[in-house]
């Protein structure tokens, strides 16, 4: 079958990209799974990160990435219901891998979930067919645009969990987002504006800060190495920002410690731009600050955020559709971070 293939580790990623039209066929689904025909796919930072290798794992290549899919559900295993069959869906990428239970173990109140992420710790999605538990899938209707669904997966995922679920966005609150332009920040820029925020955006481009204000943001900082945060207040009559949502890291942390009001909540889903941030203990404890890591997130969750893009309230940003065999290309304007929104394959 066709699949997108990283047929070695490096860098540029898209050197060691080749389309492959005989890579083996997904098995027959096992029990509890459903085997999808893929009509679109869409591309994350983590299939750059798949590309150039992941600290602390190791990965055997050739390999196919991709965390992202729309398609149909063409078989079903054991134990699946038949009327999966048929139906346009979107998957949730991270599988969650359950805990060790010793006698003398403390109560897993506030215990965060282990993922294994498929296209990353398991072969993806960047192909023809591939299979994936029932329970990671949501239905998104059959006059879903493809490209539109595909595109909204993991990244609004990731944004729910992030935003609603453990940052405990409110109606009407401030949000602050770095670097909008990625999939997680577009994402999080449509959700909080379904909350009714008031929302600022930061970007080294202006002309991604102008796609941000035509999307609904409502100011716009031009990141220019700065210490922009009193830019930010000053949007907020000086009160800060309830909400700091930032997958940059190290060159802008400290920047959105200091534009958060008092009980703000700084979120963090990466740290593209380095992990090592240098941070304001005291400004923490005094404003009682909130520092809060998130990673994709449940079926709970998916099942929630998709049931918003199912009924037209949330739609992700689609950059470019690039047809399959053309994922050379794409993966060059991932890796140059051109994009506005989501990269996608049509298959």
């Amino acid at each position: 079958m066709r699949a997108i293939v990283v047929t070695k580790q490096g860098s540029p990623v898209s050197s060691n990209i080749r389309y492959s039209t005989d890579w083996p066929e997904p098995p027959s689904p096992a029990k509890g799974e459903a085997r999808i025909r893929t009509l679109a796919s869409a591309f994350n930072q983590m299939d750059l990160w798949v590309g150039r290798g992941v600290p602390g794992l190791s990965l055997e290549y050739p390999r196919v990435s991709g965390c992202d899919a729309c398609g149909m559900v063409e078989a079903v295993g054991e134990g699946v219901d038949p009327a999966w069959l048929g139906k346009r869906v979107i998957v949730n990428a991270a599988l969650r891998i359950p805990q060790r239970v010793s006698p003398m173990d403390p109560p897993a109140s506030t215990l965060a979930p282990e993922y294994q992420l498929i296209g990353e710790h398991h072969n993806g999605m960047h192909a023809e067919k591939f299979n994936a538990p029932a329970a990671n899938l949501a239905v998104v209707g059959d006059g879903a645009d493809p490209a539109q669904a595909a595109a909204f997966g993991l990244c609004g995922l990731t944004a729910w969990s992030m935003m609603v679920t453990k940052g405990q966005l409110r109606s009407g609150q401030s949000v602050l987002i770095t670097g909008i332009g990625g999939g997680v920040a577009t994402s999080a820029l449509a959700i909080a504006k379904h909350f009714g925020c008031f929302v600022v955006v930061t970007s080294r481009h202006q002309s991604k800060l102008d796609k941000a204000r035509a999307l609904g943001a409502d100011a716009g900082v031009l990141d220019k190495g700065q210490d922009w945060s009193r830019e930010v207040r000053a949007f907020t009559n000086k009160r800060g920002v309830d909400v700091a949502v930032d997958s940059s890291g190290k060159a802008t942390h400290l920047n959105c410690i200091k534009s958060l009001a008092r009980g703000g909540a700084y979120l963090t889903p990466g740290c593209t731009s380095g992990p090592d941030a240098v941070t304001d203990l005291a400004r923490i404890f005094w404003n009682q600050l909130r520092i809060l890591g998130s990673t994709m997130g449940s079926n709970e969750e998916f099942q929630e955020v998709t049931a918003l893009f199912r009924n037209g309230k949330i739609r992700p940003v689609v950059d470019q559709i690039f047809d399959a065999g053309d994922a050379v290309k794409a993966y060059e304007r991932l890796e140059a971070s051109e994009q506005f929104g989501k990269l996608v394959l049509k298959w």
